[in-house]
């Protein structure tokens, strides 16, 4: 059986693209990571993509006229290597999906959503949110893509508990390492779902 190839799209540091860098190495991801693909030419993730020998391309939105064009040269590459679903690893920039990658994109959020989510909600600014809530429970969330910011058919939630002493760096820590499991978890699903010889 053929490679089931991924391609992994990110914009800063590139944590969630190390984390499955790592899981491609020991075996407990059933993919190749085919494509790095950044919205940002000084995002730190590179590295690890440079580091792992992953072909990484660059593609600013700034190059182009407008979100229309910057998605079409995205799956324009997804579709030259040959990759079956487009993983979004810390990618800040909404993307148009065409039709023939409905329900192969998909994204992890640092929350449950439909709770600390859309536009503007990334990084510790989700769990900054979360605790001036008083929220007793957060968690991560693996969805479908759509045309909106965390939106879209929700595929896993895993819950965190939200600790009285918790900073947002000490919720950010515990969420991201349920990331860590999850979102491989559910790459290795949807590979055996989708893959075909």
């Amino acid at each position: 059986m053929s490679t089931f190839k991924i391609a992994v799209l990110i914009s800063a540091g590139g944590t969630t693209l190390k984390n499955l860098i790592d899981k491609q190495s020991s075996g407990e991801l059933h993919a190749k990571i085919a494509l790095v693909i950044s919205s940002n030419r000084s995002a730190g993730g590179i590295k690890f993509a440079e580091a792992a020998e992953i072909p990484v391309t660059v593609l600013e939105p700034s190059e182009f006229s407008g979100v229309k064009e910057f998605s079409a040269a995205i799956f324009d590459q997804v579709r030259a290597t040959n990759c079956e679903l487009v993983v979004l690893g810390g990618f800040l920039k909404l993307i148009e999906i065409p039709e023939d990658f409905t329900n192969r994109v998909i994204n992890i959020h640092p929350s449950l959503i439909p709770a600390h989510c859309g536009k503007g909600f990334y990084g510790i600014k989700v769990h900054q949110s979360v605790l001036e809530s008083g929220d007793r429970r957060t968690g991560c969330t693996i969805h479908f893509v759509d045309n909106e910011y965390d939106h879209g058919p929700i595929i896993s939630q895993k819950v965190v508990e939200v600790f009285a002493e918790d900073t947002p760096e000490s919720l950010a820590a515990r969420v991201f390492q349920v990331e860590c499991n999850d979102y491989p978890n559910v790459i290795n699903m949807l590979a055996n779902q989708l893959h075909r010889d």
